[in-house]
């Protein structure tokens, strides 16, 4: 399964969830649910995913490296400060804050049933290839790192 790391970018991934939970819910309309306020707190927790990816994004554009997460290798320096003193992937946090709105916006069960699956792809296919990546390249900074931050909150 090692062909699969770094290879479906996260955007994609986000994408193709997305419209798997939309069709999913369109298909089994019986397993819709109503949550007052779900439509409110979806957006909302939407519009958090927005912020705390596009907080990565800045970090990274700040520190003048890469956010191609197909290569890891291109970066230029360790990330550590802002929204990184948090979470060491922000940027993926963020995405799943918007799937997570996006079902409780569909108000489906089998929607919030995939959400596992995303975060599991994430960390078996481009989370830990990039940590070991960054232990390469930034050896003990990194190493240091992960003992202080935790991989997603």
């Amino acid at each position: 399964m090692k062909s699969l790391e770094l290879r479906v970018p996260p955007v994609l991934q986000f994408t193709i969830l997305g419209i798997v939970m939309y069709g999913v819910a369109n298909v089994f309309p019986t397993f819709q649910f109503l949550v007052p306020g779900s439509t409110l707190l979806g957006v909302s927790l939407g519009i958090m995913g927005m912020i705390v990816a596009s907080l990565g994004v800045a970090e990274f554009k700040k520190a003048q490296t890469t956010v191609d997460p197909r290569a890891p290798e291109d970066s230029a320096s360790l990330v550590v400060c802002g929204v990184y003193q948090y979470s060491r992937n922000p940027m993926y946090l963020g995405i799943f804050f918007l799937l997570l709105g996006w079902a409780l916006y569909l108000s489906h069960v089998f929607a919030f049933a995939l959400l596992p699956l995303f975060i599991g792809y994430m960390n078996r296919f481009q989370i830990q290839p990039e940590e070991r990546f960054m232990l390469q390249k930034f050896g003990d900074g990194y190493r240091l790192y992960l003992t202080q931050v935790r991989r997603w909150v």
